[in-house]
């Protein structure tokens, strides 16, 4: 009989299993592959709280990143990359690193950095899960290594300022959605008829930016410019929205579906309607 594996990750909200998006990438993941997860919520931790996790334990081993705990999992047998050739293999490594680079500072920003964001859905919903009096603390330094995050990334000469930055990274993260999404293109997943490491990258960082309902959408307040330019990211979103339904679905099926066995499913028109390695992310 397999080890029990346990992943302590936050937990969910608008319609999510967890905010996080490196917990949802290994939840998805493990969803596709058929790994057999017990999730552990441990919002209410200073260690939580500090964005160590996703954190996988076993009975030999506690790992944590993503990237690590999936390579776990393929270790244990569980892969969903099985069918993927070496191309394939190595577009997806370039892909997740464009994810990483591109796309995650533009996350940080919106759910940490963006002010009506931070003080109307960010701050109050962690500070919720997270016991006094470290919910008066913890939020805030959340936001301040968020905003620190970006800075390292993209404050360099010549982008001097905050303003600057932000206009650099929601530009990179137009950039990287149009991949993403040209990538796509019509087809089910982004490699075949099933789902693979890929999607699951993609559904970790897009479903929040999806899900949670924000005063102020992907966008930094006060730039037209940026706001002009952010109209494609957000269609862009809305577009990946088939595949975040798709796996959200999958995620949410209680028995553990074996790869070759997951099913594809469609959504109705009303359906619809209604419905990459650093640790710090929403």
């Amino acid at each position: 009989m397999a080890a029990p594996l346990e992943l302590s990750c936050w937990g969910g909200g608008w319609g999510l299993p967890s905010v996080h998006s490196e917990s949802l990438v290994v939840m998805a993941y493990a969803k596709f592959s058929g790994a057999p997860l017990k999730v552990k919520v441990i919002d209410n931790t200073w260690r939580g709280s500090r964005g160590d996790v996703p954190i996988l334990t076993t009975e030999d081993n506690i790992i944590s990143q993503p990237a690590k705990i999936l390579n776990f999992l393929r270790k244990q047998k569980y892969n969903a990359d099985y069918e993927l050739s070496a191309k394939q293999g190595a577009d997806t490594l370039a892909y997740i690193a464009l994810i990483e680079e591109k796309l995650l500072p533009a996350v940080l920003h919106t759910f940490w950095v963006e002010s009506d964001n931070y003080f109307s859905v960010t701050r109050p919903w962690f500070a919720s899960r997270i016991p006094f009096p470290l919910s008066l603390i913890l939020p805030g330094r959340m936001s301040k290594g968020a905003l620190n995050r970006i800075l390292l990334t993209r404050g360099e000469p010549p982008l001097y300022h905050l303003r600057e930055v932000e206009a650099q990274i929601y530009r990179d993260a137009k950039e990287c959605l149009n991949l993403l999404s040209n990538r796509l293109g019509t087809s089910q997943f982004f490699f075949g008829d099933t789902p693979s490491t890929l999607d699951a990258y993609v559904f970790g960082f897009l479903a929040p930016l999806y899900k949670v309902r924000f005063p102020k959408g992907i966008s930094p307040a006060g730039q037209e410019t940026v706001d002009a330019n952010l109209q494609k990211l957000t269609q862009l979103v809305n577009k990946e929205s088939n595949l975040i339904e798709k796996m959200d679905d999958n995620l949410r099926q209680s028995p553990q579906l074996p790869p070759r066995k997951l099913p594809t499913l469609k959504l109705t028109p009303a359906e619809e309607e209604s419905n990459s390695l650093q640790r710090l992310s929403p």
